[in-house]
């Protein structure tokens, strides 16, 4: 048994149980794959794979645990790999954060600028999609830290923390009827049109869970991926906006009028994850740190710590 063979198998895994997509993303050929996961099953004694002909069709009940432990060795090897560069360079190297666009565009922007110039030999990589995809980005290694409110608590195989707490504004263009509202009611917000985000992104399901608690029925017209495609089109007159409260500039949305909606939706919680088991290099733990003050080294390291117990 080598790590060489284990690789083999998640990448088969990863690929969709294709060895053509193992063998090109791992620069080698599909009998040399094949050979060495033959090798691997005589050794092990049981079969990895289930095959029709040379295609493999499934994974069986023996290979699933297989697979999960090879997962661990390599995650393993490759914090052995982040311990020898901490020391050999503790102020270079490469960082990738999965994030929303909200969290990108509008939470990050200054930590961001502070971390580029701490650390000027990092290499920051900002990987933007819908929570789901950043959560799993990070289970696969493809990042090491995910930014989110929604989905990332949901995963076992994450440590989550929490960094703070927001709420929801009602985004309207000037003169519109609901500015005059003395006070502000969910029933008046449902007698127009309303724009906000999908059923993925920063807390569109406390939207849908206020208002049905109201026995309330929105329009909601248009569902975007971030504020700023919202308020172009509240800008537009097609109806108004629900949107995060970060997400709302005066000094750039001056086509734009808020109101406060805190008391109308459940406040929201962003999360930071980190795969369970990871080695954070130095310079990890102060951007977490950055971006929220309360979450010390200490603090990060003694969540992962207690969840390796």
């Amino acid at each position: 048994m080598n790590l060489q063979q284990l690789r083999y198998l998640h990448e088969i895994s990863k690929q969709g149980l294709k060895i053509s997509g193992a063998a090109e993303a791992l620069f080698t050929s599909q009998p040399g794959i094949s050979k060495q996961i033959k090798l691997l099953e005589d050794e092990l004694g049981v079969e990895i794979f289930i095959r029709n002909g040379k295609r493999i069709t499934a994974i069986t009940e023996p290979g699933k645990a297989i697979l999960e432990i090879a997962g661990r060795i390599l995650h393993d090897t490759d914090n052995l790999k982040q311990v020898s560069a901490e020391f050999r360079a503790q102020d270079s190297g490469a960082l990738t954060v999965a994030t929303t666009h909200t969290q990108a565009r509008y939470a990050l922007p200054p930590v961001v600028k502070q971390f580029i110039k701490r650390y000027p030999k990092v290499k920051l990589n900002l990987h933007q999609g819908n929570p789901t995809q950043i959560a799993q980005q990070v289970l696969t290694g493809e990042a090491d830290i995910a930014i989110a409110t929604e989905s990332l608590a949901l995963y076992d195989e994450l440590v989550t923390l929490p960094c703070y707490e927001w709420s929801h504004c009602i985004i309207t263009p000037p003169r519109h009827p609901l500015l005059a509202e003395k006070k502000l009611t969910l029933e008046k917000v449902a007698q127009y049109p309303i724009i906000t985000y999908d059923f993925a992104f920063t807390g569109r399901n406390k939207i849908n869970a206020a208002f049905q608690a109201r026995g309330l029925a929105p329009n909601i017209v248009l569902s975007a991926i971030d504020a700023d495609v919202i308020k172009t089109y509240v800008e537009l007159g097609l109806g108004i906006g629900i949107v995060a409260h970060m997400a709302y500039i005066p000094q750039r949305d001056k086509h734009l009028r808020m109101l406060d909606a805190a008391h109308l939706f459940p406040p929201s919680i962003t999360r930071i994850a980190i795969r369970k088991n990871e080695y954070l290099r130095g310079y990890s733990y102060d951007f977490i740190e950055l971006f929220a003050p309360h979450l010390t080294r200490k603090v990060v390291a003694d969540a992962l710590h207690l969840q390796k117990q």
